[in-house]
């Protein structure tokens, strides 16, 4: 089995995304992330038009994001995707950040999302065939080995 992401979304660090000291602020390497979620959905067909059909969405519960290099003003980016797991009712998955044309790796945020039904906003499970869907996409895309970053927790250092 090959290790592959399933979804690369591409973007551009924007004027209005650079902070005071000169560099993208830490709120739009988010922004960026949630683009990438989008394009994961689309890929997943849990994104909005399964929203419109089902009345059914996913929801993030927790987010972890290590930033590990600066991106600057009109640097391309790069985002893999890569689907970590899924259950009845979660879905876990991973984005890596990239200069594009370095290909040095600026920064990770690992996710978990719930499946919610929205006429009563509660977490609800995936129905039979989109879950079945979702664990043929583990199958074919989770990494024998999840990236750098993937399970880190924040705490000081042991004394």
């Amino acid at each position: 089995m090959i290790s592959r992401p399933i979804v690369e979304h591409h973007d551009q660090v924007r004027p209005e995304w650079i902070d005071s000291n000169g560099h993208m602020n830490l709120a739009y390497y988010v922004v960026v992330f949630d683009y990438a979620t989008d394009a994961l959905y689309r890929t997943l067909d849990i994104g909005d038009g399964y929203r419109q059909a089902s009345g059914n969405s996913c929801f993030t519960a927790e987010t972890h994001t290590l930033y590990e290099r600066e991106v600057h003003l009109g640097d391309r980016l790069l985002v893999r995707t890569w689907l970590l797991g899924a259950d009845t009712k979660r879905l876990h998955y991973l984005h890596e950040m990239f200069h594009a044309e370095s290909g040095d790796r600026s920064a990770v945020q690992e996710l978990m999302a719930l499946h919610i039904d929205l006429t009563i906003r509660r977490v609800t499970p995936f129905p039979s065939d989109q879950y079945a869907a979702l664990q043929r996409a583990v199958s074919e895309y989770a990494p024998a080995t999840p990236p750098t970053g993937a399970g880190r927790r924040i705490a000081l250092p042991n004394r």
